[in-house]
């Protein structure tokens, strides 16, 4: 047990990001997109990247504290989900553009995610249509929508009404995007969408590829409050309505007082205001604040097992992963990224095991 692997190349998800960055070095601009693009814009952050580094940092801070002997024979890992009964708390947070990575883009994910038995929460900048990603999980899977509140509302009701037609069970609405981060990376290397990708979630007729665009159809609204956004979309919507960019204690008894359904606490990634909390360090005063009347959930900075492990510790109730998914990929396509979930069932597993 545990001396196995399932590519003796790639024992960790740090072998997989090495795999994948190695890989776009000797992509071509025809096949994929150059490689600096992929390792920068995937890789990278807002600012000075304090908050991506913090992220990560923040897991080993926390010691586990094993319990011994317990009969660990059985470790159900478990739980439901919207409805959902997941094989783990786990699932793979929205990540734009990804076929960037590879050719297999989203609809290799959802395939990978289904046949996993897990979730996942397709972006607004996704480069697969919903209704081709949901396709590809052939009924097997639980998908969400990731929503980017744009200032044209009849924009954002498109993409609702096509996620839940689509059989959506959520829509994950981005809240810490009033303005776009500061992301030096991809100003000093002028990032565009490769010319032979199209983003089919946005409307059909706008000019997406303009990046700086006054088109309110893809600006953020920086004029969004609890009361214009919350009740607009319950209006609009069967699905639960989740928030992902929440990371303070007040903002979840908000969250509880307007009805949302569960709360995503996350930095982006560190990729929208740099010098944020972690969120692993976030993570406990929303737990509390919530105190079990919502669901609390958490993505940013997930490595291995053990760092699962120490989020659920902390109560959070699920965990979302979004540049593990990318780094599979790029690695090898969907296996690549179901030898990325099978590397965190085992390492969790194992953590859960040994903890007692």
């Amino acid at each position: 047990m545990n001396r196995g692997s399932y590519d003796k190349e790639i024992l960790t998800l740090s072998d997989l990001e090495a795999s994948a960055n190695k890989k776009l070095d000797k992509a071509t601009a025809g096949k994929f997109f150059f490689a600096f693009v992929f390792v920068e814009f995937y890789g990278g952050g807002a600012m000075d990247l304090v908050t991506v580094r913090a992220n990560m940092e923040a897991f080993n801070r926390y010691r586990i504290r094993p319990r011994i002997p317990v009969n660990v024979d059985h470790v159900d890992m478990s739980v439901d989900f919207c409805g959902y009964k997941c094989t783990m708390p786990l699932g793979f947070s929205p990540t734009a553009f990804q076929k960037m990575a590879h050719p297999d883009g989203e609809a290799g994910t959802s395939r990978a995610a289904a046949s996993a038995g897990i979730p996942m929460i397709l972006s607004t900048y996704s480069t697969t249509s919903i209704e081709d990603v949901v396709k590809a999980g052939q009924g097997e899977g639980a998908y969400c929508m990731q929503l980017s509140v744009m200032k044209s509302r009849a924009a954002n009701l498109e993409i609702l009404k096509r996620a839940e037609a689509a059989g959506c069970r959520a829509v994950m609405i981005t809240v810490d995007c009033a303005v776009l981060g500061r992301r030096l990376n991809e100003a000093r290397n002028e990032f565009r969408v490769p010319e032979h990708l199209d983003l089919p979630c946005l409307p059909a007729d706008c000019n997406w590829r303009d990046l700086v665009t006054e088109d309110d159809r893809l600006k953020f609204d920086a004029g969004v409050t609890w009361q214009n956004l919350i009740g607009w979309a319950r209006e609009n919507t069967s699905m639960q309505i989740w928030l992902k960019g929440v990371y303070t204690a007040e903002d979840v008894i908000l969250a509880i007082d307007h009805g949302v359904d569960g709360v995503i606490v996350s930095n982006h990634g560190g990729r929208q205001l740099d010098t944020v909390t972690a969120t692993l360090e976030a993570l406990p005063e929303c737990v509390e604040a919530a105190a079990g009347r919502i669901a609390v959930h958490v993505d940013s900075g997930f490595r291995r097992g053990t760092d699962i492990f120490k989020a659920l510790a902390l109560g959070a109730s699920h965990v979302w992963l979004g540049r593990t998914a990318l780094w599979g990929l790029a690695h090898n396509g969907t296996d690549g990224v179901s030898l990325a979930i099978k590397l965190l069932h085992d390492e969790l597993r194992t953590a859960m095991a040994l903890a007692g």
